[in-house]
């Protein structure tokens, strides 16, 4: 693993939690700008899990990107702390207050699009698409609460390691696994269990019709952890949905098949201008 890291910028939340954010920007300097992306990563992901979908999307947007409070070179809450969606929601509405960013085309992968599915919601003038990437109304309804259990009796990256089925493909590139699992396996056990059980404990798939921007579901075709039916009650309740399917792909489409996940996002923000 290359010892360089990105140059992010920080930002300290209003609870006093140091969050990290970077743009990317490769867009023509004399185009006039348009909405910018947000990205918003996986549970147990950070900056650097974006690196193939990046290079193609900032070449036609500005792309902001927000390490989650307790991944990445953000800091981890301490217990006093809040660890809720709705706290994730706040740190990302203080990052565009800060960025003087009225709105975005908001994209979430996982958890983060739990993160976007909320902010769309509660704060519908800040988004102006979204992009929802193998992410469910929350995980209550898949079998994510024994993970934080599992991962403490094996440790993280193993627990990783022994769940790559359920997230990638049979063909796929070895060192892409490996680089993985030794990524989600170097995150904060403890915070991860918090984390992951909040998620686990949330639902609000009755709440999806509150989503009143256009919205891109992207779903794995054979989705181990949640099930593709979820996916298509998502399309029916959200009023402007459209749903693309990966067939035989599992969970971590994101890292597996970037290069169709990023083809269905640009084609998605070209048609919406």
């Amino acid at each position: 693993m290359s010892s360089l890291h990105p140059n992010m910028s920080f930002l300290t939340a209003s609870d006093g939690v140091r969050l990290a954010w970077r743009v990317d920007d490769f867009t023509p300097p004399w185009r006039t700008p348009e909405v910018p992306v947000l990205l918003l990563h996986a549970a147990m992901g950070s900056y650097r899990r974006w690196f193939s979908w990046i290079p193609d999307i900032a070449r036609q947007r500005t792309v902001l990107s927000l390490e989650l409070r307790g991944h990445g070179a953000s800091a981890i809450p301490t217990e006093a702390q809040p660890l809720t969606v709705e706290r994730l929601v706040a740190d990302v509405v203080e990052l565009l207050d800060h960025l003087g960013v009225p709105r975005v085309h908001a994209v979430g992968l996982s958890a983060g699009g739990y993160v976007g599915q909320r902010l769309a919601m509660e704060h519908p003038g800040r988004v102006a698409t979204l992009a929802l990437f193998a992410s469910t109304p929350g995980l209550r309804n898949s079998q994510a609460g024994t993970w934080p259990a599992k991962a403490a009796a094996m440790g993280l990256e193993a627990f990783m390691r022994s769940g790559v089925a359920d997230r990638f493909p049979a063909d796929a590139d070895p060192g892409l696994v490996d680089w993985f699992c030794r990524q989600t396996g170097g995150n904060d056990l403890p915070f991860i269990g918090r984390f992951v059980a909040h998620m686990s404990s949330r639902d609000w798939e009755d709440e999806l019709p509150r989503i009143g921007c256009p919205t891109l579901i992207v779903a794995p075709g054979h989705e181990p952890i949640g099930s593709h039916d979820q996916y298509e009650r998502m399309q029916k309740l959200i009023p402007d949905a459209r749903l693309v399917s990966l067939e035989g792909m599992p969970h971590n489409i994101g890292d597996a098949a970037p290069e169709a996940c990023t083809a269905a996002l640009l084609e998605f923000l070209s048609a919406r201008g």
